[in-house]
């Protein structure tokens, strides 16, 4: 394995994904490597804040509401046909206790809903970053923000995508935003997004890009960059 592959080796690396005989050469190469020590780390950074958005315990009250509203639906005789036996059953039953369940949901505010709801964005971002992360042509740049903190991209022409990573931002007034720029070989940008703070996103549009760009902005972003950006990083 080259010297240039090491380095490229971060992404597959925080995910688990490297067969054995590359995770040891990666690892050797780790203890003795700053720049793919500290890449590691934010990666890793970046997963635990999108594990832990997946998990959301429910209210206490719910499982108890849940069960109260069960016992008052009433059980209709089952409809059996001889070709399925018990089908018909056991379909009544799971949609009254599914339907009760989600009365229980709706009169609590929808609680469980938008549980369940943030909890699959949060995994459906986990996934959007681990494909990118896991992309062969994944690259890594690291820039330092003006005024304090990091920017972090990892981009992949392949998947015409990038993750992106701020930490240890300042806090900005809170008229001011943190707007996500791409730009392109015309020297134009794109907006991709905007930040109150740290962050760790994957946004489209990569293809054909040359920079990724972070500027403060007005509180609803603008539509052109206020220069001087704080931070400037080539994707090339």
């Amino acid at each position: 394995m080259s010297e240039p592959d090491v380095h490229s080796l971060t992404g597959p690396y925080v995910l688990d994904a490297l067969p054995d005989h590359e995770r040891v050469l990666f690892e050797e190469h780790l203890a003795h490597c700053a720049f793919c020590t500290t890449e590691v780390e934010e990666l890793r950074e970046a997963a635990v804040k999108l594990a832990t958005q997946v998990s959301a315990p429910p209210p206490p009250v719910l499982k108890s509401n849940v069960l109260a509203a069960i016992d008052q639906v009433r059980q209709l005789p089952p409809q059996v046909h001889s070709e399925v036996p018990g089908a018909r059953r056991f379909a009544r039953r799971t949609m009254l206790a599914l339907a009760a369940a989600a009365l229980v949901a709706a009169s609590a505010g929808g609680i469980a809903i938008d549980q369940y709801q943030a909890r699959q964005h949060a995994v459906q971002a986990n996934d959007r970053v681990a494909a990118v992360l896991a992309e062969p042509d994944a690259r890594t740049v690291h820039g330092k923000v003006t005024g304090g903190g990091q920017a972090t991209i990892v981009s992949s022409s392949r998947a015409d995508a990038a993750v992106v990573v701020l930490h240890d931002l300042p806090k900005l007034p809170a008229n001011r935003t943190w707007q996500l720029w791409m730009i392109d070989n015309q020297q134009t940008a794109h907006s991709v997004g905007l930040a109150s703070g740290d962050l760790t996103q994957v946004v489209g549009g990569v293809t054909g890009k040359v920079a990724f760009g972070v500027t403060v902005e007005p509180e609803h972003g603008s539509p052109t960059p206020t220069l001087p950006a704080a931070a400037i990083l080539p994707l090339t």
